[in-house]
């Protein structure tokens, strides 16, 4: 089956249906992105007071207490499923692009890493390895450009004239 450059054939309907659901895909994804930024998470010392804390800091504007095993269980667990889902749904829409098969199984493929590293170093984090704040940084990051790149590629092939692959 030829699934290369499959978008670009859909009906202008289907089109728009997709577009439609990748826009706001995309407005869910980077309004969670708001959230970590609100929530002093964006940076190495914010995300380890979200998770562990700021009790001894007198000087704190919010206080901030250390997240319960239920809580970060269930921040993992659904961010996990949820993440998943929205990775595997937009990289099915990415491999009916027109681009070479090595770049759509990195930005297919990488994004489950950076979930994994992401959600799995917070839960490590709050267990007491401090240092894991940074990789949840790195991973978070790159987690947020393949997104950002998938979702760009596949509106873009979008607006591309319909020709058909055989």
């Amino acid at each position: 089956m030829q699934y290369s450059g499959l978008l670009s054939t859909f009906p202008l309907g289907i089109k728009i249906f997709i577009a439609s659901f990748v826009i706001i895909l995309s407005i869910g994804f980077f309004t969670g992105l708001l959230f970590v930024n609100k929530t002093s998470s964006s940076s190495a010392a914010g995300i380890e007071e979200n998770y562990l804390g700021n009790e001894d800091d007198n000087n704190a504007a919010v206080m901030k207490f250390k997240k319960s095993e239920r809580e970060m269980l269930t921040i993992v667990h659904t961010h996990i499923l949820s993440m998943s889902f929205i990775f595997f749904l937009l990289g099915i829409l990415v491999w009916m692009t027109k681009m070479s098969d090595g770049l759509k199984l990195f930005l297919t493929v990488e994004p489950f890493f950076s979930v994994f590293l992401t959600f799995g170093g917070i839960y490590l984090l709050w267990t007491g390895m401090l240092w894991m704040k940074y990789l949840v940084i790195c991973s978070g990051v790159l987690m947020t450009l393949t997104f950002t790149v998938s979702a760009i590629v596949v509106l873009h092939n979008l607006t591309l004239k319909r020709t058909q692959t055989h």
